[in-house]
């Protein structure tokens, strides 16, 4: 055998080797055989089972990667709100707070929690990245969660109880740091997690194909619906829990749904799509402002001769939309502006990047400057909203709350602004839209400038509505002499109702013209900037509040209109007539003033977006 073998391979080399692979074969099939003489003592070979290969593993993102997202979302806003819809209640009734120190710590803490997210978002694009700024927020609410438990679980973090409205005991320094220690955490972990918790659901999606971005739509309706469902749980049962059973077990539970939120996002680790941070645009924001102001002296209209940088972007900016040169704040054009030629090395790129910029840096600043006029607009709108939350819930707590032997938590009257809101979109969306569609064979919606509109409506008419029953109220509190006022709680649901018109109009459409003002890429700071208008809100409303308190305590003649605990020793009507007096201002300056920004021509990409939306539809 080995002499064929031999002359094989000299004579040819493949049957060489095919009678190798052939022998080969079959030594896997059959064993060799032994020096055994029989052939019944050869024992059989275990057969030789070639397994299939594994399964791919399956692609990061999807609905696979949502279900996590919307399952952290959930319990996460269950936690929060079953905070915010109480804490009013909770700080008078526990801390002992009047009415000016607690709309003041109150206000200061919801403004702190809206401005936290522009340095979340700030964070997350330039070191962190969305899963990490995400988990690092939601660890911080937790802790500060528990400290709020501590608080209500141990009489000692707070001061004594006091059934009455006068002599009560102060909370002591002490006392008051352990509590701002658990809302500041609060406020952290909102900076992490309201930037980056929508942004990072998108994230999952891929935008350049048409299923990606029908998914994406989707996943917004979903996330509204389990933010939704949060909201009503949050409103009715932890409300109620805290008010009619143990504000100990009414603040474990969200600091139990906090911990879920952890587990469940940790859970899902590995079908996240992560992306790396890829720097921010606060550091472009910044470098346009130092570059423009070193250029101040140079005159746009001597250098028309000198060209503007505006190099093409790179392969590592697929995702980033080229913004084309605008007339708009001609002043940051100055960064942009080529004054001598060796401002840029021999590869085209500036030398001092704080010095000369592109002109899509430029642009986006523009883009951000071009949103403050109507995000001043929102500021006014958002100051009647925080009005219920602060002073609409004490007049709850001073108004009769037994309705058919079952005491309405005061909490509660929250709830009846998010369902206004929900019946409003649901009519909006589903009844009028289709039919409008069926009618005109086209996608009809009201505009941008027509809901903010009617939110600002809205405002005035739940100021002065809110005005009527709280001179009602206090009459016949005063009229009894009693602390509550024998006025039904039920007489509150139409002021609280309008407070939530307000938000379906003028909130949803500010937000929307954020999101189609500025590009997919500056997603999470367009976020940023909607919750900042909040926290405006809330620091104005808080100047407001101490400035009218000062003014009119001075005078002796006649009640002041806010301060102290007892709604019924103030007159709070007249202050509802100033705000509403304010909102009717800023009815003026946005269609007088702002409402031309939202029809300038660097919105016209958006309106193009929208007419092929509708074309699709």
């Amino acid at each position: 055998m080995q002499n064929k073998a031999l002359n094989r391979k000299g004579g040819g080399g493949t049957e060489a080797r095919d009678g190798a692979e052939k022998e080969e074969m079959e030594n896997v099939v059959v064993t060799a055989k032994t020096s055994s003489p029989s052939d019944d003592d050869i024992s059989p070979a275990p057969p030789i089972f070639f397994l299939p290969p594994p399964p791919p593993k399956k692609a990061p993102g999807g609905w696979r990667s949502v279900k996590y997202i919307l399952g952290n979302e959930s319990f996460e806003k269950l936690a929060s709100m079953g905070l915010i819809a109480n804490l009013t209640v909770y700080l008078q009734t526990r801390y002992n707070m009047d009415g000016i120190q607690l709309v003041n710590v109150y206000n200061i803490w919801s403004g702190s929690t809206n401005v936290t997210p522009l340095l979340g978002a700030f964070l997350s694009d330039a070191y962190l990245g969305r899963f990490r700024t995400l988990l690092f927020g939601s660890m911080s609410s937790f802790l500060g969660m528990v400290v709020l438990a501590l608080t209500a679980g141990m009489p000692k973090l707070r001061p004594l109880d006091c059934p009455g409205v006068s002599n009560c005991q102060k909370p002591q320094d002490w006392q008051l740091g352990v509590l701002y220690s658990g809302l500041g955490l609060l406020a952290v972990g909102a900076g992490g997690v309201r930037p980056c918790n929508i942004a990072f659901g998108a994230d999952q999606f891929d935008t350049r194909t048409e299923k990606g971005r029908a998914q994406l739509e989707s996943f917004f309706n979903w996330w509204y619906f389990s933010f939704t469902v949060a909201l009503v749980i949050a409103l009715t049962a932890v409300v109620y829990v805290q008010t009619n059973v143990s504000w100990v077990i009414g603040y474990a539970i969200p600091a139990a749904c906090l911990f879920s939120s952890i587990i469940i996002f940790l859970i899902g680790k590995h079908t996240y799509i992560i992306t790396k941070s890829q720097g921010t645009v606060f550091v472009d924001i910044a470098k346009v402002i130092v570059a423009a102001r070193k250029k101040r002296a140079v005159s746009l209209e001597s250098s028309s001769g000198h060209p503007l940088y505006d190099p093409p972007l790179t392969e590592s900016d697929q995702r980033v939309a080229k913004l084309a040169h605008t007339d708009m704040f001609k002043f940051f054009d100055k960064a942009a502006l080529i004054t001598d030629p060796s401002e840029l090395d021999d590869k085209g790129l500036p030398k001092n990047s704080w010095r000369l910029c592109s002109v899509q840096q430029v642009e986006q600043l523009k883009l951000i400057v071009g949103l403050v006029p109507v995000w001043f607009t929102g500021i006014g709108c958002f100051i009647t909203m925080d009005q219920m939350n602060t002073f609409g819930l004490m007049q709850a707590i001073q108004s009769n709350n037994e309705v058919h032997n079952f005491k309405i938590p005061p909490g509660w009257m929250g709830l009846i602004s998010m369902i206004c809101l929900s019946i409003w979109i649901f009519i909006y969306e589903q009844i009028y839209l289709p039919q409008a569609r069926k009618r005109s064979k086209k996608n009809i919606r009201f505009t941008t400038r027509h809901r903010i509109n009617t939110g600002i409506v809205m405002a005035i008419l739940c100021m002065v509505v809110a005005a009527i029953v709280e001179k009602s109220r206090r009459d016949a509190a005063l009229k009894q002499g009693t602390l509550v006022s024998p006025q039904s709680i039920l007489l509150l649901l139409p002021q609280f109702a309008l407070s939530g018109l307000i938000e379906a109009f003028a909130a949803v459409a500010i937000l929307e013209y954020y999101t189609n003002h500025l590009p997919e890429t500056m997603r999470t700071l367009s976020g940023a900037i909607f919750f900042l208008s909040f926290s405006a809100s809330s620091y104005l409303n808080t100047a407001i509040i101490n400035l009218v308190h000062l003014v009119t305590s001075n005078n002796g003649k006649e009640s002041p209109w806010l301060g102290g605990r007892d709604l019924n020793k103030v007159k709070l009507d007249c202050f509802y007539y100033l705000i509403a007096s304010l909102a009717a201002l800023n009815l003026l300056y946005f269609n007088l003033f702002s409402c031309r920004y939202l029809e300038k021509q660097v919105d016209k990409r958006s309106e193009s977006r929208h007419e092929e939306m509708n074309e699709a539809a």
